[in-house]
């Protein structure tokens, strides 16, 4: 949702009634993560995708359903065996997906979030699941203040304290709160209890790439790493080379001493430094500073015989052989990659890899599941009326 919340924003300060549909729940293997959004305008207009295409139709045709009702919906979607023509994921994964029309309220809350995280300021958006008594709020909340609520003060207070919790980082979760409904004109009878499902979605700021060299073959990996998602920083004390135009991909283009730069940068478990240079002046420094701290990655570029000789260099000046060994030099797979292009996703590929924990071996040589293992809770309880059945209902978390 993070990615379309500026279009789906655009829709709606010009009026236009839109619905948008989240995968809130994923069990087994599917094509899309928990948190993957659909926006769907009144005139048809579509953004975005909850499946890969495996039941974007089914769930399209769900969100014209919801914005003609205006009542919020949860259905699941799972693997249709009988017809391989059916609605059902085709990989053999189950998803739940919540799809709700889009009101004033929600676009607020939702603006909020968007202006918190373009200011890379960690930010969690709270919105509640359809059920038995369920209401509509939805919450932003952010490390000083929040906006929106849930309806109820109670529930504000606790969903207030699991979303500062969840600050730190990025996903989803949802969680299930027991709370007495109130009778009307109560005689003394005590409430009946009842289960309430927060969605909650964590939009930490992207997390960020530090490209150190200003050549081709930085520009071909910052290239990538926008499309992977990453800020993207390209670094180089060289201001001829060092230009916004040579690195029209790059976020940030900074001219300075890349040691200098890193040892004033704040970085995360999350941030990936690549050295693109071969100049020991440059590469052992910041290679230093970077081994000393607990990034994702750390990636050098050069030949083997530049980086059994970096590793020499970087031995004497104190790099202990622990913080050597999480050094990736030569970076990259071993694909054949020769054109900065074809060294970039070899780079980007060990990175998956790596962040993933997976062996980078052929997935044709290899018997285990493509997609990382997923569990979920299905949504409250309800028909589904693709599947014709009634979905059970959230576990707690």
């Amino acid at each position: 949702m993070r990615d379309l919340a500026p279009r789906l924003l655009q829709w709606q300060a010009a009026g236009a009634r839109c619905a948008l549909a989240s995968v809130v729940a994923v069990r087994g293997s599917a094509p899309l993560r928990t948190g993957a959004a659909l926006c769907v305008h009144e005139d048809g207009t579509a953004l975005g995708s909850v499946s890969g295409g495996c039941v974007e139709g089914s769930v399209y045709d769900l969100a014209r359903e919801v914005l003609d009702s205006g009542e919020a919906r949860c259905v699941s979607f799972g693997y249709a065996d009988d017809d391989a023509f059916a609605v059902g994921l085709m990989c053999g994964g189950e998803i739940d997906v919540f799809v709700q029309a889009v009101d004033d309220g929600t676009a607020r809350v939702l603006a909020a979030a968007h202006l918190a995280a373009a200011a890379r300021r960690p930010v969690v958006v709270a919105r509640l699941l359809p059920g038995p008594g369920a209401g509509t709020g939805s919450v932003a909340v952010w490390r000083d203040g929040h906006l929106g609520s849930t309806g109820d003060p109670a529930l504000d207070l606790a969903v207030l304290a699991d979303a500062r919790r969840m600050l730190d980082r990025d996903g989803t979760a949802v969680r299930t709160y027991e709370a007495g409904v109130s009778r009307p004109h109560d005689t003394g009878v005590p409430s009946e209890p009842r289960a309430t499902h927060v969605l909650f979605e964590a939009w930490a700021p992207p997390p960020r790439l530090l490209v150190f060299g200003a050549n081709a073959h930085a520009g071909a990996v910052s290239r990538i790493g926008a499309l992977l998602g990453y800020h993207v920083t390209v670094c180089d004390a060289r201001a001829t080379f060092t230009t916004p135009e040579r690195f029209p991909d790059a976020d940030e283009v900074v001219v300075d001493w890349p040691h200098r730069y890193l040892a004033a940068t704040e970085t995360d478990h999350r941030t990936v430094v690549c050295v693109m240079t071969h100049d020991p002046k440059f590469d052992v420094p910041v290679l230093t500073e970077a081994l000393g701290r607990p990034l994702a990655y750390v990636g050098a570029l050069g030949s083997r015989r530049v980086q059994a000789r970096r590793r020499e260099d970087l031995a004497a000046a104190g790099v202990s052989p622990g913080e050597l060994a999480r050094l990736h030099a030569p970076l990259g797979l071993d694909l054949g990659a020769s054109t900065p292009e074809e060294t970039a996703v070899s780079f980007a590929a060990e990175l998956i890899a790596v962040r993933g924990g997976r062996t980078a071996r052929p997935l044709s040589l290899l018997d285990g599941p493509i997609h990382p293992a997923a569990t979920g809770d299905r949504c409250a309880a309800g028909t589904d009326p693709v599947r014709g059945r009634t979905t059970a209902a959230l576990r707690t978390h």
